[in-house]
């Protein structure tokens, strides 16, 4: 009987071992999960590789009014907020001959997440691509588009998690 009594004891403290889900504070399942809005259709959309922030790259302003020959860029952070008073570090490289041309000639901050770039020309002929680094507060990320490829891999308007 203390035999069958300590196997039914062996058992289930095997079963209560086994079944209790081992937390770890490196789980990432108990990581707050990040968020980002993708708030066009006709855009560039990325999460940059970190997920600090999310850039969107309005290439006219056929949704939402930035000017003629610019382009505008919504950043935002992992909390899905608004990005003011970034440092935006922006590159064009032709992938054929390895050429960096020069930066743009301004951006402008225009308090609300959004910045506005000219001279900045992205209807180049052949593959380029496009850097775009977020500067602020010690956090720098950032993403990279491969044009004309971006163009036709894009993505509608939504929430994407990296």
């Amino acid at each position: 009987m203390k035999i069958i009594l300590s196997c039914c004891a062996f058992v289930a403290a095997l079963a209560v071992i086994f079944t209790i889900p081992s937390f770890s504070l490196a789980d990432e399942s108990f990581a707050p999960k990040r968020i980002f809005t993708k708030h066009f259709n006709k855009t560039l959309f990325d999460i940059t590789s970190h997920a600090d922030y999310s850039v969107e790259v309005l290439l006219d302003d056929s949704e939402y009014p930035i000017g003629k020959n610019v382009v505008g860029i919504v950043v935002h952070d992992s909390h899905d907020a608004d990005v003011k008073g970034a440092q935006l570090v922006i590159g064009l490289k032709n992938l054929a001959t390895g050429q960096v041309t020069a930066g743009p000639s301004r951006v402008q901050d225009k308090k609300n997440g959004l910045y506005i770039v000219s001279g900045l020309d992205l209807r180049k002929e052949g593959r380029w691509e496009l850097s775009i680094t977020v500067k602020k507060g010690g956090v720098s990320d950032g993403v990279k588009f491969v044009l004309p490829d971006a163009l036709k891999e894009r993505v509608p308007k939504g929430r994407y998690s990296p």
